[in-house]
Formats: structure tokens, C-alpha cells, sequence
């Protein structure tokens, strides 16, 4: 099956578009929805764990993308985001539910996660 710049150019565009979508997003809920402090967890003890585990998923994905996945075909390429993004998404969310506590953080990650994939598979699947 070939692929044309196109198609390659339109799934880089929808992938820009998703990013400011999801900024937008968070945003939007933390100004008119959350009214409680925004904590982060950079002022808790899950600090270093989920660096680790930030920095453990980027260099998996990294061995992933350039010495496994065959990059010339884009549905290879399209599940490999599709499936970092829910892990990543996914980790957020339950690190911000494990380490702050009484926060509602985790909501707005899972909402994100959630408008993300509705995005991914309308209009780059």
C-alpha cells in the first residue's frame, strides 16, 4: 500500500490540532470548572516516581519507534500513537489519583484521555 505526502502531512496536522485541542481543554476546566487550589505532583512524594516512569516510557517509546516500528508504514505508525498516547494519558491520570489526594487532578486527565482518543479515531483513523 503507498502513501502519499498528503496523507502523511494531514496525519502530522491532525496530530498539531489534537495537542492545542487538549491544551485548550485544560484550560477551559481548570478556569471554569475547578475552583479548588490546583496541586501539582512536583509538591508531593510521587515526585521522583513518576519521573521515573515518565523517563522509562520515553526511552521505551523511543527503542519502539526507531528500531522496531516499521516507520514507513503509517497504520503501524497511527497505532504506535494511538497507543503511547493512552499509556501516557493513562499514567498521568493515575499518578494524579494515587498522589493527590482530595484532588479532583485526575478527572481533567481522564477527560483529556477520553476527547483524545474521540479525536484520534475520527479523524486520524
Amino acid at each position: 500500500m503507498t502513501y502519499s505526502i498528503s496523507n502523511i502531512q494531514s496525519t502530522s496536522l491532525s496530530m498539531s490540532l489534537l495537542v492545542i485541542l487538549l491544551a485548550l481543554i485544560d484550560l477551559t476546566i481548570k478556569k471554569y470548572f475547578i475552583v479548588e487550589e490546583l496541586n501539582k505532583i512536583s509538591d508531593t512524594i510521587g515526585k521522583n516516581i513518576n519521573r521515573w516512569v515518565k523517563g522509562l516510557l520515553a526511552v521505551i517509546s523511543f527503542c519502539i519507534f526507531f528500531f522496531v516500528l516499521d516507520t514507513t508504514n503509517i497504520d503501524s505508525l497511527k497505532w504506535f500513537w494511538l497507543i503511547l498516547f493512552i499509556v501516557a494519558m493513562g499514567q498521568h491520570a493515575f499518578i494524579e489519583w494515587r498522589y493527590l489526594k482530595g484532588s479532583k487532578e485526575y478527572v481533567i486527565s481522564l477527560i483529556k484521555l477520553a476527547v483524545g482518543l474521540i479525536y484520534i479515531l475520527i479523524f486520524i483513523f
